[in-house]
């Protein structure tokens, strides 16, 4: 009998120290089969006192009056399948007739309370059909992503979301992104994630990092082109836009339109081009948009008015032809100047990090989604990285990048740096690495060089 309590308080020790360091852990060898015990025998009674239950239907209330039967229970929805996960359950049911999915969105929050767990959200699969996800954990305070990813052409996975599923940026689904956040955030770490997801694709990256260039010139050997200033980035823009209009040209040339062309093959946008012609897709990494709209004189506002006109044009029209834009500033509001709000309509996708303000967070998702505008002001100063993510559908989640060093991103570009493609009209500004004197790495742009 001593062995077994001695056995018994060493199981017990080890679950709550796994708790406490090594939650993760805690949740695949106790917690998973404690969660799922918890769920399957609360069940009923939790979805009655929370009001999702629907009373009996006539017949069956009949039927136990003709059978002198004590009246029939309140249903809950049916569990059509519970599964385990790395970080939670996922629990999928059935809604009784009469129900309704907000019903069950609206009561996560008892739900999580009532069943234990960490986090409780609803989505609905099909009509009739919602999927509770729940995590037995914090998933956001110590991000692993998880070892199978589901990978794509210009789809990135990026961060992990407050379920414990992958976020991904996916550019042929949601074209242009703004990223907002203060100092100290978490932008930089989440920059360098999407460029370390797309440094082993066939895409050409271009950046514009006004800040002298400290962010972006360390992966210089993966970009086609970089711009540390306001003079060389309107030029850079001003390229893009012809590179535009030259894909352009050889859309028309090559969309194949004749009675004999089933419509699934004529040509639209650079994807419906054969792969020896299709051109390179450019994605565009503007660091801080707002050393791009501050001017302080006549001639640095013409120029202001050239740059936010250029990148107007490419969220408008840029898609077809493979360019996409990845804006990341602290502010993006229309104090910016003329043209700013007409180029934030253009972003679909919306990432907040840590603001300042209300005011910050509303020129995210202001015109999206109230409840993603409080959830970003709520984000703790004492935990960078952890954003909200949302896009034009009105639909958002908290999420988080791993951390990626510089140094990481950094040897991860000079690994594909023999993947970046080569672009005819980005060549002036394509980034040379010069050995100094000392032996050290020195960054200058071919167009400054050879000047």
């Amino acid at each position: 009998m001593g062995r077994v309590s001695v056995v018994l308080l060493l199981v017990v020790a080890t679950a709550l120290v796994l708790r406490w360091r090594r939650p993760a852990w805690y949740w695949m060898t106790f917690g998973v089969a404690l969660a799922t015990l918890r769920v399957l025998v609360r069940y009923a009674s939790v979805m009655d006192a929370c009001g999702l239950t629907v009373p009996p239907s006539r017949w069956r209330l009949a039927l136990s009056r003709m059978t002198d039967r004590p009246a029939p229970e309140a249903r809950a929805p049916r569990i059509l399948r519970l599964r385990p996960t790395r970080t939670g359950l996922v629990l999928r049911l059935k809604l009784r007739p009469g129900q309704d999915a907000f019903d069950v969105s609206a009561a996560t929050d008892r739900l999580r309370h009532s069943f234990g767990m960490y986090g409780v959200t609803a989505r609905e699969v099909r009509s009739g059909v919602i999927e509770l996800r729940m995590t037995g954990y914090d998933v956001l305070k110590r991000v692993q992503m998880p070892a199978k990813i589901d990978r794509a052409p210009m789809r990135v996975p990026v961060a992990l979301r407050e379920d414990g599923s992958v976020h991904y940026r996916d550019y042929r689904a949601v074209p242009h992104g703004l990223t907002l956040g203060a100092t100290e955030s978490g932008k930089s770490v989440y920059q360098r994630n999407l460029v370390a997801g797309l440094a082993a694709q066939d895409v050409a990256l271009v950046g514009i990092d006004c800040k002298q260039g400290v962010e972006l010139f360390p992966l210089a050997r993966r970009f086609s082109a970089l711009a540390d200033d306001q003079d060389t980035a309107l030029k850079l823009l001003e390229a893009l836009v012809s590179h535009m209009e030259s894909v352009y040209q050889l859309v028309r040339e090559q969309q194949r339109i004749s009675a004999n062309v089933p419509d699934a093959e004529i040509a639209a946008d650079i994807w419906d081009l054969a792969e020896d012609l299709r051109p390179p897709p450019v994605v565009v990494l503007v660091d801080e948009v707002a050393e791009l709209a501050l001017f302080a004189s006549k001639e640095e506002e013409k120029r202001r008015d050239r740059i936010v006109t250029a990148l107007v044009r490419l969220a408008q029209l840029g898609r077809a032809a493979g360019i996409y834009l990845e804006i990341c500033g602290q502010r993006f509001g229309s104090e910016l100047g003329k043209g700013i709000t007409m180029l934030r309509a253009q972003l679909t996708g919306r990432t907040a990090h840590r603001v300042n303000d209300e005011t910050s967070a509303n020129m995210a998702f202001g015109d999206i989604s109230p409840d993603a505008v409080l959830a970003a002001i709520q984000i703790p100063a004492d935990a960078p990285g952890i954003a909200v993510a949302g896009d034009s559908t009105g639909g958002w989640s908290r999420i988080r990048a791993p951390h990626t060093s510089l140094r990481a991103a950094v040897n991860l570009c000079n690994k594909y740096a023999d993947r970046t493609p080569d672009v005819p009209a980005l060549a002036p500004f394509r980034p040379v690495i010069a050995s100094s004197a000392s032996g050290a790495l020195t960054l200058n742009k071919a167009s400054t060089a050879t000047a």
